[in-house]
């Protein structure tokens, strides 16, 4: 790096040095460093042509400067004069002015007088060398005979360095300066023209400007280039090498423009010699010409330098980007093999049967090879490094350590993938041992329990019977475990403590199994020996056993949380009721024992059932992630996907990837842990219900992939996957699995429950069996949920969805025709309800079309009502599927008749949990304003009638409100507080018992009449009871006294609290002011009106309980739900 570094300084140094050549030799061109004037500077002055440089030579070379006849001569500011002399004397190159000046001085058509001012002012004026004066005198006779006279008599004021000679004609001057090299006002043949000439200079001096700025940004752009700070990231180095070439590209343009402005210049030079090639270039025009191409060199010599410069440059911004590729490509690599390293380390179990180890070793391969790829990209990340360093990058020192470390973490990966494969080998191994040990044990077992004792009493019996135990024995040496020290040893990197204990059970098995053995031995020995008297030996019976066993699946231990004795209790109960038949028979009832056995068994093949079925739907939802989803990223398919599947993975896959990590990564590893306990499998569906949740919206997402999948089945994307994974099914058919899988569920739930009854985890059982068909309930719901159409609002704003179903509805509403009234009596509509806990939507159901989800029900949003107002009537005369639903004080009734009793009762049980709840929060919202509000309650004028201050029982009484949890109003006296239903009124003996609290505090009883449905029907006479609440003023204060409220017929108000002396604190609504009002006007003003806020519950006209929630509930639970009727 500090070598590169070095290596940039040294190249921005010599193209500096470079530059500053080439502005220092523009600048000795144009004679900058001498005179630094300019045309441009002076093109007026220039202009005025009272002396010009027209390229003319004397005969040794010397420039000659004309000053043609100029009658404002003498008017010329001396400024401008001395500027043009010393511009002109400025021109000719250094040699040429260091001979001398002629001056040719035309006045022959001036004056003497003007003659002689003009020499006097050349002379004293001019700022170079000058080697003679030529004059043209007037022509005229007078002004002729006056200058010779004058100049002979005047001699001495024009002594000057140089010779000055009057010539009378234009030939005398030939004979001084040759005709060629004068112009043709003076005789002679030079071509100039003062405009082209003055054209020339202009252009020449800006190029040779433009020469000396292109030099200066260069060397400025190369120092900013050289300067720039490396970024440390791939797009800002990409950033930086973009805006860096661009900017030598702009560089570069504009040396293109310079170099074709500087060969214009030079083809404007020569343009004479292109129109006639006999003529040629004066020495001005040569002067120029050779100044214009040496520019043109030294532009040439600043591209050259800036391009090695930038050369270098550009070499250190492509190995810098190469830098920083490297450098994040290793950080993703190094990222992906310590993720490699961590998956690893997690395969430390080295399994707890044959088949779990074999599938412990198959995920283990199938982790090396997926993994392969990211070593493979470590590897050629390394190979890459490599290949920087042998082409010299800057950065070596950066780029070696890292390529090092990638093949030390490669290679630390591959041993540690060998070894753990090696320890799962291992491990299948002995695995294997001791299954066949346990094999063979169970054979041998059997074989005793399956020889007939009668048979064995003769000699003959007991010799055969002693033969099988041979035979068996033989096979022994095969399939028994010889040595357990050798075993020790042999397995030690990978015994456990729980896996010898395992190791010693089965050798301990094996050892009472031959102990068996041995002693039948005895005894068979004894009777093919002689037979002396006959002997009845105890054996097992042999019908129990009738056909020997299937080989027993490999036995799980338990996790190493548990204990050993626990895990030894559950280990293979199957396999182990087999082996220790016979010697536990004894010791329990036969009949008892044999059913219990037998329930175990069921249980181990129901969990098998899982098992299996668990791990084949996890490799299922992986081959189709696999070898379909991740198929459709793949560029080398994209020309199969048709334009209908572009990027639908999401609609065709749904949330299948979710559900594969759930049950792979969790569910799976879980249910393993219950193999050895089956009748505990219920605690694992119930800690993991919530994850069981993502199968609604795969559920939900079902129609649209179902729809997509047939408009592009035919695409030969899904037939090439196909083919591919040798599938015999098409995709749709493992689409369906995710559903097939959640209901498959409740069905192995059941049978392993109907073998628990008796069992530690019945219970779970049971209560996960129940969480499941929540599970399809809730995803039935659903189903139907999104299939509702015209509903303008959101339909999560209505909260959970609690129950759904088709129900026949008459409406009677107080508000409408006559004739609609009765025809809707008696014409019942066909509707689906939505009952959800802020409201019930009503909704007409369309008919099915279309194939597979797309048969599924359309429902026609229709109306809603909004739970805060809703009653329900439970019972309906004559008809027990009926019942009621009211709304907003039974102005709009609806008769719901559904289609069996107990789907009644559900439905009518369900709405009372959600008017119940919404009664607790109502009072819970009073309390809490009630509270509010005793901080800020003004006081009457008189003392005597303040409802607490002199008075300690309303103190108490108040305090007492303030806690009371159950009072709609903070402030609400005891004796006018809601009583529960007595015998014979509220809820009727048939409905389902309330879920409330006790103390129903919250039910008013059909005693108040205010708060009665036939209250308000019949009419009800008889005092008024105030209590709090919101009522219509019905007529005017006119007694109001001077500290009390006064109100008008119409007025809203809310009678807050009772005070002393028959005084209540009213808070008047409509024109914003409180105070006190005495209770007989109060009851006079409010008249009959009904308080605002009242929770009923009262006998209907069919005798049945009934339950209100007025529209105002919302008012004192909180805002209302948002324009259901919309």
């Amino acid at each position: 790096m500090r070598f590169w570094l070095r290596n940039e300084e040294m190249a921005l140094e010599e193209m500096v040095q470079r530059l500053n050549a080439v502005s220092k030799n523009t600048d000795e061109i144009m004679h900058q460093d001498i005179n630094p004037l300019c045309a441009a500077d002076i093109q007026d002055q220039l202009k005025k042509r009272f002396a010009y440089l027209s390229g003319g030579r004397g005969q040794d070379g010397s420039p000659v400067i004309t000053f043609p006849d100029y009658p404002a001569f003498s008017d010329v500011p001396d400024k401008e004069f001395q500027n043009v002399m010393t511009y002109l004397t400025s021109i000719p190159s250094l040699q040429d002015a260091g001979i001398g000046f002629i001056l040719v001085i035309d006045r022959r058509q001036d004056k003497w007088t003007s003659v002689k001012a003009s020499v006097l002012r050349i002379a004293a004026s001019f700022p170079a060398n000058l080697q003679l004066v030529l004059v043209l005198r007037p022509t005229g006779f007078f002004q002729r005979t006056l200058s010779d006279l004058a100049f002979k008599f005047n001699r001495d004021d024009f002594k000057m360095k140089v010779p000055v000679i009057m010539l009378s004609s234009v030939p005398e001057l030939h004979s001084y300066i040759d005709k060629s090299q004068l112009t043709e006002d003076l005789g002679g043949t030079l071509d100039y023209c003062h405009t082209r000439w003055l054209c020339h200079r202009t252009a020449i001096e800006s190029f040779a400007l433009m020469v000396k700025q292109t030099a200066q940004m260069l060397q400025s752009f190369g120092t900013e280039l050289a300067e720039t700070e490396l970024p440390n990231d791939v797009q800002s180095t990409s950033s930086v090498l973009c805006a860096h070439t661009e900017k030598k590209d702009k560089a570069k343009e504009d040396m293109r423009l310079a170099l074709d402005e500087g060969q214009s210049i030079l083809e404007s030079i020569r343009e004479p010699l292109a129109k006639s090639p006999e003529q040629s270039l004066n020495q001005d025009q040569l002067d120029n010409q050779t100044t214009v191409q040496r520019l043109l060199a030294q532009l040439n010599e600043t591209e050259a330098a800036f391009d090695e410069f930038w050369a270098k440059h550009q070499q250190k911004l492509e190995q810098c980007l190469q830098l920083r590729h490297f450098e994040q490509d290793f950080r993703e690599a190094k990222a992906a093999l310590d993720v490699l390293a961590q998956k690893i380390a997690t395969f430390t179990d080295v399994g707890n049967s044959l088949a779990h180890v074999e599938h412990l070793l198959k995920d283990l391969i199938s982790f090396e090879e997926k993994s392969s790829a990211a070593v493979e990209r470590a590897r050629a990340l390394s190979l890459k490094g490599e290949q920087l360093i042998d082409n010299k990058h800057y950065a070596v020192d950066s780029i070696r350590p890292k390529c090092h470390e990638l093949q030390d973490l490669c290679d630390q990966f591959a041993a540690e993938v060998a070894q753990r494969k090696g320890l799962l080998n291992k491990s299948l191994e002995l695995h294997g041992l001791l299954e066949a040990s346990m094999k063979w044990c169970d054979e041998g077992i059997y074989l005793l329990a399956s020889q007939p004792v009668d048979k064995c009493q003769s000699q003959d019996g007991a010799e055969a019977a002693l033969q099988e135990i041979e035979k068996f024995l033989e096979t022994g040496a095969e399939n028994k475990i010889q040595e357990l020290n050798k075993i020790y040893q042999d397995y030690e990197p990978i015994l456990t403590q729980d896996l010898m204990e395992h190791v010693q059970k089965v050798f301990q098995k094996q050892e009472s199994m031959e102990e068996m053995f041995h002693r039948r031995q005895a005894s068979l020995k004894k009777l093919a020996a002689k037979q002396t008297r006959p002997v009845q030996p105890v054996a097992p019976r042999p019908e129990a056993l009738t056909k020997s066993p299937c080989p027993s699946p490999g036995v799980r231990r338990g996790s190493e949380n548990n204990s050993s004795e626990g895990s030894a209790l559950r280990r293979g109960p199957y396999r182990r009721a087999k082996s220790e038949m016979s010697e536990s028979r004894q010791g329990r009832s036969g009949s008892t024992g044999d059913e219990e056995e037998s329930l175990a068994i069921l249980r181990r093949h129901v969990m098998n059932e899982l098992l299996d079925t668990e791990r084949v739907y996890v490799e299922e939802l992986l081959c189709v992630l696999e070898g379909y989803a991740a198929e459709m990223d793949n560029p080398l398919m994209a020309h199969l996907i048709s334009a209908g599947l572009q990027n639908k993975k999401d609609v065709l896959f749904g949330n299948m990837e979710e559900i594969y990590h759930f049950h792979n990564r969790i569910f799976l590893r879980e249910l393993e842990n219950y193999i050895d306990c089956p009748e505990l499998v219920g605690r694992c569906f119930l800690e993991r219900m919530e994850e069981f949740q993502i199968y609604e919206k795969y559920c939900q997402n079902k129609p649209r992939s179902e729809s997509l999948w047939r408009q592009c089945s035919d695409c030969p994307f899904f037939q090439e996957c196909q083919k591919k994974l040798d599938h015999k099914l098409s995709l749709d058919s493992y689409l369906l699995k995710p559903v097939q899988r959640i209901t498959k569920y409740q069905l192995l739930l059941k049978e392993m429950l109907k073998y628990s009854k008796s069992c530690e985890g019945a219970e779970d059982l049971q209560e996960a069996l129940s969480s499941i068909l929540g599970i399809l309930k809730a995803v039935n719901d659903s189903m139907h949920l999104i299939a509702i159409t015209g509903y303008d609002g959101n339909l999560s704003d209505l909260g959970k969805l609690l129950m759904q179903g088709s129900f026949s509805v008459w409406t009677d509403h107080k508000k409408g025709h006559a004739k609609v009234k009765d025809l809707a009596r008696f014409k019942p509509m066909q509707r689906h309800l939505f009952l959800h806990e802020k409201a019930v939507l009503f909704c007409k159901k369309r008919e099915e079309n279309g194939e597979g989800y797309e048969k599924a029900p359309s429902y026609s949003y229709k109306q809603s009502l909004n739970m805060t107002a809703v009653g329900i009537t439970e019972n309906v005369k004559g008809d027990v599927k009926k019942f009621e639903i009211w709304y907003n004080a039974r102005e709009e009734v609806y008769i719901i008749q559904a289609p069996t009793p107990e789907i009644k009762a559900a439905w009518v049980s369900e709405i009372r949990k959600v008017l119940t709840s919404q009664l607790q929060a109502c009072r819970e919202a009073s309390q809490h304003r009630a509270l509010e509000q005793s901080q800020s309650l003004p006081l009457p004028a008189s003392s005597s009638t303040s409802p607490t201050k002199g008075n300690p029982r309303n103190v108490k009484k108040l305090e007492e409100r303030k806690t009371d949890p159950l009072s709609l109003e903070g402030y609400v006296s005891p004796t006018t507080l809601p009583k529960p239903p007595e015998k014979g009124k509220g809820w009727s003996k048939t409905s389902h018992p309330l879920e409330a609290p006790e103390d129903n505090d919250g039910w008013s009883s059909a005693e108040e009449p205010i708060n009665s449905s036939d209250a308000e029907e019949e009419g009800g006479v008889g005092p008024r009871k105030l209590v709090p609440g919101k009522y219509t003023v019905v007529a005017d204060d006119e007694k109001g006294g001077p500290h009390t409220l006064a109100v008008r017929s119409g007025d809203m108000v809310e009678v807050v609290q009772e005070g002393d002396d028959g005084l209540w604190y009213v808070r008047n609504l409509t024109s914003s002011k409180e105070g006190w009002v005495p209770a007989s006007s109060l009851s006079m003003l409010l008249g009959k009106s009904s308080s605002a806020q009242c929770l009923s519950s009262s006998e209907s006209s069919a005798g049945s309980a009934l339950l209100s929630n007025s529209s105002s509930c919302s008012e004192s639970c909180g805002a209302p739900l948002s324009d259901l009727q919309g």
